[in-house]
This record gives C-alpha cells, sequence and structure tokens, in this order.
C-alpha cells in the first residue's frame, strides 16, 4: 500500500487535509497522483478566495486528462503552494511535502471530523486498485 501519514484526514476524492492551527493544508494522495500520472500543470484559486466543501476549487492537468480538485472543507484560501506553477510534478514527488495545493481558513473546524483517517481512507483505496 502507498504511504498513508498518519497525521492527515482524507476525502474519498482523494485530498489531504493537513491541520496546522488555525490553518489548514490540502494536497492530493499519493494514490491520486499515480492515478492522474504525471503532472503538466495545476490551476488553482487565488489567496482570499471561498472554497465550498466538496465544490471544485482547481484542477490537476496530467498527460492523460484533467481532473477536478474538491475542496475537503470550507473556508477561504490563505496561501497558495505558486512553486506548483514552475514545478507542478512536485504533486508527483512529493505529493505530501512540497507538492500541497492551498492552505484554508476553515469556516466549520467540526467538517475535519468527517474526512478519513488514514486507516479508513486506505480500505477505500484497496477496494479501488
Amino acid at each position: 500500500m502507498a504511504e498513508l501519514p498518519s497525521d492527515l484526514r482524507y476525502t474519498k476524492d482523494h485530498e489531504w487535509v493537513r491541520p496546522q492551527g488555525d490553518r489548514w493544508r490540502v494536497g492530493i494522495t499519493r494514490f491520486a497522483a499515480d492515478q492522474i500520472g504525471d503532472v503538466v500543470m495545476v490551476e488553482l484559486p487565488a489567496a482570499g478566495a471561498a472554497v465550498t466543501r466538496g465544490e471544485e476549487f482547481g484542477t490537476v492537468e496530467s498527460v492523460k486528462a484533467v481532473s477536478p480538485l474538491y475542496a475537503p472543507v470550507s473556508g477561504k484560501v490563505v496561501a497558495v503552494n505558486d512553486e506548483l506553477k514552475n514545478v507542478p510534478e512536485l504533486v508527483n514527488n512529493d505529493p505530501y511535502g512540497g507538492g500541497w495545493m492551498i492552505e484554508i481558513e476553515p469556516s466549520d473546524r467540526s467538517q475535519l471530523d468527517e474526512l478519513l483517517a488514514a486507516d479508513a481512507y486506505g480500505a477505500l483505496i484497496a477496494t479501488a486498485g
């Protein structure tokens, strides 16, 4: 099974959330990055944009297809990983580190409790393979 950091929470759409105080960092999982293939472009919202849980907030374009990104929680985008504009392959090479996408200031902190723990997400992707 792919690496699944236990300090993260996961969505069924293969995004992850890392709570960091008032900001929550968001990216896509190794499973998603492997399914997408070689990432060539990432489109993300600007800082200050509002995102709504379950709604599209950007896209990841690979040599295979364009895949939507879905907000794991609602809130305001307070930081964007601008490095992905020049080095989109970070999404493939380091999905839980340098390949992060946005940081959200959540409007409802209880939404984190509705996300999957690493073991539950691991079970989900084990049946998807």
